[in-house]
């Protein structure tokens, strides 16, 4: 007997050309009128008339299966739920911006601009700064294929079946023309009408409601069930590409912004081409009074060079480009009352003063704490436990007590007074003469300043030991398994494997990653110590110009002082690391247990062997990673590169190489292949290792 439902009997028909065909012209009426609806914000037909397209395709898609593409606008309700998000590595940088919050900043930047290329005027894209969720979405012959948070920057989280929810992300790009792969950068975001009718719902069912848009844009987004994102009012506005391979965009930023909207992306509204400092500051004014009318938050705006030559001549210092920057408006501010002053211990044995509040609601999120900064500004403000303060956050800056309310002193109070006495390790606070933070004396001793040297040690930028998490670490200093850095490298697979979520194999993994983080660079190993204002750039300063750990450890200010980007205040700061004998201890431990990199044999301020040199990576190496040739090159002194151009000395080719290869050589640029890339860095480093 035949037991097969009707529905699975028809699931089996093949469709006919013609239900082929009302499908296929379904899918293009609803995209179309997508695109009118939520780019151009221009809706051709009524909201009923949209509905019954879509069931009508649905119902289609239901009859027939063989119809759904993954394309289909019907696929945006959402996949199955995941157990957790994989990661994804951004090809190029996802970098922050540096803000300006005055006239003066903005007039500073400008002057740095055009003194940089030269010239007398600027074009800008001046655009709206929505406060919301940037993110990563990349195209590959026109179908949206992945999409990624920013995270830090260099890594971000997969929300590919999450975005595909959103409408106001093309699962397909309109029109002809786009490059083979388009990565395309943006910001998801809630818009206000959606945000409050969201919170109503939540609560009317009993549940959590969210602090602000950006915050219930966020937690939207990194649902580990996209059926339940698909049901958030979540929304999209494109501000710039990534990565393009098989294809030209054109040579400005406004016009890449106008292409991307033709292919069916918002870009931002109100977004404008305007001219010199005064250009930006209209603008600036201009969204200040449109703010209030918007459908979703901003808290500035964004002025970016226009034209795409001169970002490339101005280039990038340390994580932000030199030719953008956000300017933000006015912080907003509440009043509140100091129910304590807590004191914190950071990394660096800085004490920082901390008023700890009654919750109050500013700049869109509940405020519990605000910095107090140092114990002069304390005593400046004269701010006192039981005073009503003015509390000021502006976008994502930490809150901090603007001013005390002092006809609202309640009688009895007493001024701050610094302790004398770290409230962490008890040693004694020291503060030196001319600087207004005053530190604990515990070095690396302090329990404070050791978890958080660690964490710094074992970060990907540093030392890049895999596995090694905040929560591993706070166990592995709480049971006094590791009192300083070089304990690390002391640590068996036993220790690890009876830890609290740590199993035999994953002590067998962090054990490999800390050997293989035992060969480094002489910069990474730099900023992997902490020492005070010595960040990325200024270690490969210090590295690139003394060559070798001895000569800069015995380095006076003077000679300090003779590198580039280093003041008097940053030399004051490594001289007096490297004298304190607990410091040199347990370097000399880190370098008997293994940590080494390639020592150049020469005398301070000798020029590196490529110094000046810019050199591009493109394709899979097999002999290491893209960041361990990239650490390479740059000890070397070496400027590498994210795109070719005609001041590129050499391209560097791996397997598979993209565009880049090309460019090179449409240019004539030199390239090396893997083996020859090997015998260059052979031949330079030499055998002298640490």
């Amino acid at each position: 007997m035949n037991t097969s439902s009707p529905a699975s009997r028809k699931s089996h028909r093949k469709p006919s050309e013609e239900v082929e065909r009302r499908a296929r012209e379904l899918r293009e009426e609803i995209e179309t009128h997508n695109y009118y609806y939520y780019v151009l914000d221009a809706p051709r037909i009524p909201d009923a008339e949209y509905d019954r397209l879509m069931r009508e395709l649905q119902e289609l898609e239901r009859r027939y299966p063989e119809l759904i593409t993954p394309d289909s606008p019907t696929q945006r309700v959402g996949a199955a739920p995941v157990e957790a998000f994989g990661t994804v590595r951004h090809e190029l940088p996802m970098l922050s911006l540096d803000n300006a919050f005055s006239e003066e900043e903005v007039r500073d930047f400008h002057r740095r601009v055009t003194e940089q290329l030269g010239v007398r005027h600027v074009d800008y894209a001046a655009e709206p700064k929505l406060d919301g969720l940037a993110v990563s979405l990349r195209y590959e012959e026109g179908r949206l294929v992945q999409g990624a948070t920013r995270g830090d920057g260099y890594t971000g989280e997969d929300v590919t079946q999450n975005v595909r929810t959103i409408a106001a992300i093309p699962l397909r790009l309109r029109g002809r023309g786009h490059p083979r792969v388009l990565e395309v950068r943006g910001e998801v975001y809630m818009p206000l009408s959606g945000f409050r009718e969201l919170n109503r719902r939540q609560s009317r069912r009993g549940e959590k409601t969210f602090a602000n848009p950006r915050n219930a844009a966020a937690g939207s987004l990194r649902q580990l069930d996209p059926r339940i994102t698909a049901q958030r009012p979540l929304s999209f506005f494109c501000h710039g590409v990534g990565v393009v391979a098989g294809g030209r965009l054109p040579g400005r930023h406004s016009e890449i912004l106008a292409q991307l909207r033709e292919w069916g992306l918002r870009i931002p509204e109100h977004l404008r081409v305007v001219r010199d400092a005064e250009g930006c500051l209209a603008y600036y004014e201009e969204m200040g009074r449109l703010r209030p009318r918007l459908d979703y938050e901003i808290d500035g705006v964004v002025y970016k060079v226009d034209r795409l030559s001169q970002q490339e001549q101005l280039g990038y210092v340390s994580r932000a480009p030199r030719w953008a920057i956000a300017h933000k408006f006015p912080a907003q501010e509440e009043l509140t009352r100091v129910l304590a002053i807590d004191v914190q211990v950071g990394r660096t044995g800085a004490l920082t003063p901390v008023a700890r509040l009654e919750p109050v609601y500013v700049g869109g999120v509940t405020v519990t704490s605000a910095t107090l900064h140092n114990e002069d500004e304390v005593r400046r403000k004269d701010v006192r436990v039981g005073d009503t303060v003015i509390v000021r956050r502006a976008g994502d800056v930490i809150p901090e007590v603007v001013a005390v309310v002092g006809e609202r002193r309640p009688p009895g109070t007493c001024p701050f007074r610094m302790p004398r006495k770290c409230p962490v390790c008890g040693s004694d606070v020291v503060r030196a003469p001319g600087e207004a933070i005053a530190r604990c004396s515990g070095g690396l001793f302090c329990p404070a300043q050791r978890k958080e040297a660690i964490k710094h040690f074992a970060s990907r930028r540093a030392m890049d030991i895999e596995g090694l998490g905040d929560k591993l670490v706070e166990q592995l200093v709480d049971k006094g398994l590791v009192r300083d850095v070089a304990d690390l490298y002391m640590l068996t697979e036993d220790q690890l494997a009876d830890l609290e979520r740590m199993g035999r194999k994953s002590a067998a993994n962090l054990v490999a990653a800390l050997e293989k983080s035992k060969s480094t660079t002489l910069a990474r190993f730099l900023y992997a110590l902490g020492i005070r204002e010595v960040g990325e750039a200024t270690a490969r300063a210090l590295a690139s110009h003394f060559g070798n750990l001895e000569a800069l450890m015995e380095a006076d200010e003077a000679e300090l002082e003779a590198v580039p980007d280093v003041g008097p205040v940053v030399a004051a700061h490594i001289r007096a690391f490297f004298r304190q004998r607990h410091n040199r201890q347990v370097i000399q431990r880190l370098r008997r247990l293994g940590v080494h990199w390639t020592e150049q044999q020469r005398s301070p301020g000798v020029p590196l062997p490529l110094a000046g040199k810019i050199y591009v990576l493109t394709g899979a190496l097999q002999a290491m990673t893209r960041d361990e040739a990239k650490d390479r090159l740059e000890a070397l002194g070496a400027r590498v590169s994210n795109s070719v151009s005609r001041r590129t000395d050499c391209v560097v080719v791996g397997a598979d190489p993209g565009s880049k290869y090309r460019k090179a050589l449409e240019l004539n640029i030199p390239t090396l292949d893997e083996q020859g890339f090997l015998e260059l860095l052979h031949r330079f480093e030499g055998r002298n290792r640490a």
